[in-house]
């Protein structure tokens, strides 16, 4: 089981806490350091205000040199899939090859008004992701010479030679790593058998994700695909502490209920933990991403990697 830092800069943070967590992510040795792609903070004033996630992940990539960076999830409402393209590739060049896509539909109304962007209902929403995946890992894989074209409801390409090209190669559609998620029964699964390496539930009861990792399987089967070859992953909310002062401490600073977090998230004693690691584990998932709202607290990694991670089997 690897474990990785998810972060929710929306919520209210600068550059500079991104990359104290993502250098001490790295410095800890988690799989990844993920960020979200929203505009507007939940709850929250969200101060200073958002940033672009991959203007940030471009920064990033500048300033790690060994731990994995991506999105999740990258809003495909928010940009175009050339330009997105474009960015993904290039980060994945600054970074040495250590860039993953994590894409899907969009479902945040608010934001999408308060930076005046177009908010289609849910079914135009899923046809231009399709559309999306489509066209980036199209565009990732062509042939500079032959070029690449396709011709959408929403998004049409003539004759490109889908430059730059990214510097991972080896991704389901011959570029980087692309994840997909999301609890959606019929259209979910399917997108996520045909485009993602991996699939990832997003903060799902433990039972109703392993019917969902079931709708995937399934869609995999439907297209000749080995359900073996996508990962598969769930998203939590982390609240540790080594005694119960500590976890109640921890889950003050981020607004919730010490019992509403063990029931719903990462969260409790160390042992508890390590118990739930390896009940996720045991389902077949091969990560979880961490969600990490405090982020002055670099104190609750320290804890995960020192004590967690060494009783994960």
């Amino acid at each position: 089981m690897e474990l990785r830092i998810f972060t929710e800069p929306q919520q209210g943070a600068t550059y500079a806490d991104l990359l104290r967590v993502a250098q001490e992510t790295e410095r800890l040795g988690f799989g990844a350091f993920f960020r979200s792609d929203h505009y507007l903070g939940m709850g929250t004033p969200g101060l200073p205000g958002p940033s672009d996630a991959w203007i940030t992940l471009a920064g990033l990539a500048r300033e790690t040199s060994t731990v994995r960076l991506g999105t999740m999830m990258t809003s495909a409402t928010f940009r175009h899939p050339g330009p997105l393209a474009i960015a993904v590739a290039n980060v994945d060049d600054m970074s040495g090859g250590r860039v993953e896509l994590g894409i899907g539909a969009g479902w945040f109304l608010q934001e999408h008004q308060k930076y005046a962007i177009p908010f289609p209902d849910t079914k135009e929403r899923f046809d231009r992701l399709e559309e999306q995946l489509a066209v980036i890992t199209g565009l990732w894989t062509a042939d500079p010479e032959e070029g690449f074209t396709f011709e959408g409801a929403h998004h049409s390409v003539t004759d490109s030679p889908g430059l730059p090209k990214p510097v991972q190669r080896d991704g389901l559609r011959g570029g980087p790593p692309v994840l997909v998620g999301g609890m959606g029964k019929r259209r979910t699964p399917a997108l996520a058998a045909a485009y993602a390496d991996e699939f990832n539930l997003p903060f799902a009861p433990f039972d109703d994700g392993l019917e969902q990792l079931d709708r995937v399987r399934r869609a995999c089967e439907a297209i000749d695909r080995d359900p073996a070859s996508i990962r598969m992953s769930s998203a939590l909310v982390l609240c540790v502490g080594e005694t119960e002062e500590e976890l109640a401490r921890r889950a003050a600073a981020i607004g919730r209920e010490v019992e509403e977090l063990r029931e719903n998230g990462l969260a409790g004693l160390v042992p508890e933990v390590v118990e739930k690691i390896g009940r996720y584990a045991a389902s077949g998932q091969e990560r979880l991403y961490l969600q990490t709202l405090d982020l002055g607290d670099l104190d609750h990694l320290r804890l995960v990697a020192e004590q967690v991670v060494p009783q994960i089997p």
